[in-house]
Formats: C-alpha cells, structure tokens, sequence
C-alpha cells in the first residue's frame, strides 16, 4: 500500500454517508465527492447533497488501517485491480475537487461511452487537463476520466474551450 495514494471503497447503496461518519470517527482520512442536486416530490422541490459517485468512498489510509476499514457496516470491499486494492493518485482526487468547486454541470456515466477524439481544455480552471469528446444529447463534452472507479465525468463545456490534441 502507498501512503500517498487514495483508495476506493465499495458500499453497499445508500450508505455513503454513514460510512462517512464511521470513517471520520476512525480518524481515517476519507473524501465523499457530494453534488447538490434538486430533487421533485410531489408536494415539494428542495436541493440535497447527493454522493456523485454512487456506492463509493474514497480513503487514504495506514497499513494497520486496511483491515479495520472493511468492518465498518456498509463497506462492502476495496475496489482492486489485480487482487490488490487499486491506487487512485492523488492529482486526480485534487481534481474532482476541483471539478466540484467550479460550476460546471457534471454527470456520471459508466465507461460503455464509445472512445471519441483526445482533447485538452485550453480555457478555464480546468486548462491543461486531457479527456475525450463525445456527443451526448447534442451537447459535447469532455469526458475526465478517474480511473479504478469504472465511472467517468461528464463535464459540459463551450465547444471553444476545448482543442484536439495532438498524438504521435
């Protein structure tokens, strides 16, 4: 395990929360990446956080606190690749931070997305970061990826900000 790296837990759903809570009284560093949605009832509209990653947490943690992690009620397992628990690095952590402070509309899609053109936003907070187009609902976007999670973003963008990259 890397010290430095972030890793993703799987929850059982609806959870996130209160894993959450568990996590933070463990003193386990753990980040649950919460978008405000509004939601419709019926008789009622109100805004909610709602996690952006559905059944997911993510956490940074010590070897001796690997184990104790998965005892808490609702952790179902570490997301793995190849039998060990996947690292996610932190640059991308920071950037779905980032992504979550800005005002941008973000939506999460499971990565049956067919691979379109690699592009660079060139404009904006996000400059530099590298991503593929895609059309969806008639709007492109750029699609960041964070990897070991089998989720991608959808970040909505001017069709100005973004150029094609070039590949050799």
């Amino acid at each position: 395990m890397k010290p430095e790296s972030w890793y993703a837990l799987y929850l059982r759903p609806r959870t996130e929360k209160k894993v959450l809570r568990f996590l933070e009284g463990l003193g386990v560093e753990a980040y649950l990446p919460l978008q405000k949605k509004l939601k419709k009832w019926s008789d009622r509209k109100k805004i909610v956080d709602e996690p952006l990653f559905r059944s997911y947490i993510f956490v940074r943690l010590s070897r001796k606190e690997y184990f104790s992690v998965l005892n808490i009620d609702g952790v179902i397992k570490y997301v793995t690749f190849e039998g060990k628990a996947a690292s996610i690095p932190n640059r991308q952590i920071e950037m779905v931070k980032k992504l979550l402070e800005q005002n941008y509309t973000i939506e999460v899609v499971d990565e049956t997305i067919p691979v379109g053109e690699t592009v660079e936003i060139t404009m904006g907070s996000m400059m530099g970061l590298v991503g593929q187009l895609v059309e969806h609902k008639g709007l492109k976007k750029v699609i960041v990826r964070v990897d070991h999670v089998s989720h991608a973003l959808l970040v909505t963008l001017p069709k100005d900000y973004v150029q094609k990259t070039i590949q050799f």
